[in-house]
Parts: structure tokens; sequence; C-alpha cells
């Protein structure tokens, strides 16, 4: 497969992102929490940006291409240096990407499955090309085959995916998932399997989900519980994974497995996690985003929320 021909971001450090692209620079260690949210790239991809900074974020997410659609229109050169040049005028440390839904990389329906690695294939260059260092990827469904069946499809998956695009500097970062229905990654164990398994473990990372950890039942209500989760994750794959945080109350109870994002401190998780989450110094420098609808006037809410919880 080729490589686009256009100029390539810098590389990402192995803890948070050196900016965000084309503008990156050895990254300072952050007196505080990198804060930030899905923002709305209607209209244009650079108006993240303007958007981003309407609500004061220092990180944000954006789709590249319409989440709930196959096809992708290309970029074209004034959509990249567009976006390249907000990204060089920006404070912004770090943007962030979500690949659509539809992908799943873990179905037992080979066509489908290659429609999605060439549709994650499509979101990598994208990504390439606009100088974004992360894409984050829920791995998939294994529709009632099994657990392990569905992650073996996903390591495939994967492995076709880098490959194609093999010299990229976009790395891919697994989500954690509620365990709704037949989704995989609801359990570290999951996730650093895929992680031990890859062909080309440097262009994988770790996007863990607040909410997602709930509802899958992990408990982070508390210091112990907190401690307790982090500990059980080291048994499976290194917190230099981490490279994104998904930062969501939950509307459903611990164990749920139900996906329903809640404002921050409005749900079933309370304030105390993301208090913790925020003054790890461990997690300084990674991007730590919330998602509710982009347009939800709630978004400088959650924001001021979080930035009361970060202690100077």
């Amino acid at each position: 497969m080729p490589q686009p021909t256009r100029p390539k971001p810098p590389a990402a450090s192995r803890r948070g992102a050196s900016g965000p692209g084309p503008a990156g620079s050895e990254p300072t260690t952050p007196t505080t929490s990198i804060l930030g949210a899905h923002v709305s790239a209607a209209g244009g991809l650079w108006l993240a940006f303007d958007r981003a900074a309407e609500i004061g974020c220092e990180t944000f997410q954006i789709f590249t291409k319409n989440k709930g659609a196959w096809a992708a229109k290309p970029l074209d050169d004034e959509t990249i240096e567009a976006f390249r040049q907000r990204a060089r005028d920006s404070n912004v440390k770090s943007v962030v990407t979500h690949a659509s839904y539809l992908l799943n990389l873990a179905s037992p329906d080979a066509d489908l499955r290659a429609k999605s690695v060439e549709a994650l294939r499509v979101e990598l260059e994208r990504c390439e090309l606009l100088g974004i260092p992360y894409l984050v990827l829920h791995p998939g469904s294994h529709k009632d085959t099994s657990e392990s069946a569905g992650l073996r499809r996903v390591t495939g998956s994967l492995n076709k995916a880098l490959r194609q695009t093999d010299g990229y500097r976009v790395r891919v970062l697994l989500e954690n998932s509620a365990g709704q229905g037949s989704s995989v990654c609801r359990t570290f164990e999951s996730l650093g399997r895929l992680l031990e398994t890859s062909r080309q473990p440097d262009r994988l990372g770790v996007c863990l989900d607040t909410c997602h950890l709930f509802a899958a039942g992990y408990d982070l209500r508390s210091k112990e519980g907190y401690a307790e989760t982090f500990a059980e994750l080291e048994e499976h794959f290194d917190l230099d994974a981490i490279l994104c945080f998904h930062v969501n109350d939950s509307k459903t109870d611990l164990g749920s497995r139900v996906d329903r994002h809640e404002h921050i401190g409005r749900g079933k998780l309370g304030l105390e996690p993301f208090r913790l989450l925020l003054n790890d110094r461990r997690f300084r420098r990674v991007p730590m985003i919330f998602e509710l609808p982009p347009e939800d006037d709630m978004l400088r809410v959650n924001l001021k929320a979080l930035r009361k919880l970060v202690r100077a």
C-alpha cells in the first residue's frame, strides 16, 4: 500500500502526545492535567480548534469523517494545510481522533471484517495526513462466538491494517468496553492480550474510558478501589501504554455492562474517581477528554467541574 506523499507528523512520545501534530515539540511535564472534550468538526476539520478554544480545551477529540458512514471523501490539500496551520497556531497540546462506530475487527463475518480493515486503513491515512498522533478504536464485537475468538480476529485485523500503513506514525488506541452485548475488551486481560499479540506493538496504545471501566465492574469510587484497579491493570500491561483517557461519568450502576455517559459528578461514579485521576501524577501528560454531544452547552460546565478537582 503506497504511503501518503504529504508531510508526516512528528513521532508521538511514549506517554502523551508531543503536541497537536505538525506543531509538536518535545513535551514538558504539565503542572495540571491536559483536559478537553470531543468537539464538532462540522464545516471544516480545522474549525475544531476554534470550538476547542471557545471552551478552554488543552486537548480535544474529533471524528475526521462521518462516524456513521463507511465512505469518506478524500482529504484535499486545502483541508490538510488549514488543519496543520491551525495546529501550528494553537495552544492545544494534543489532538485525538475517534474511528467510526461501524468498524468491527472482531466480527466472525469475513466480509465485514475486511471492510472494517480497509476503513481503518483509511482512517489511519487521514490521521497521518493531518498530523494527528492518536486514533481511538472500539475493537468490536465477537457476535456470540467467544471472547477468545473475537480477540484473535482483532489481532489479525490490526496486523493487516498496520502492515498496510507501515511507516506511519499515528498509533491506534484500543478503547476498553463496558462489556455490553458481545463487545470485546471489557477486561484489562483482554486489552493486554491484544497488545501482546500484535506484530507492531509500538503502533498501539490504550484509551481508558472511566464510564466503561465502572460499567464493566471496576470500582473507582474510593482510594482503595482506584489503587486496586490500576494495580490489576499493571498485571496485564504497563501504565505507559495508556495514551488517552475518556473521562465520563456513568448513568448506570457498577457492573451493569451498559455504556451510558453522564455529566461529570452527576452519575453513579460521582466526583471522587475524577479527583483521584486528575491528581495522579503518573498521568499528567495523558490527554483526558470527556465525551458528550458536541452541541451540548454542558461542555463548559463539565470542563469547569473537572478543573475544580485539580489540586495546584
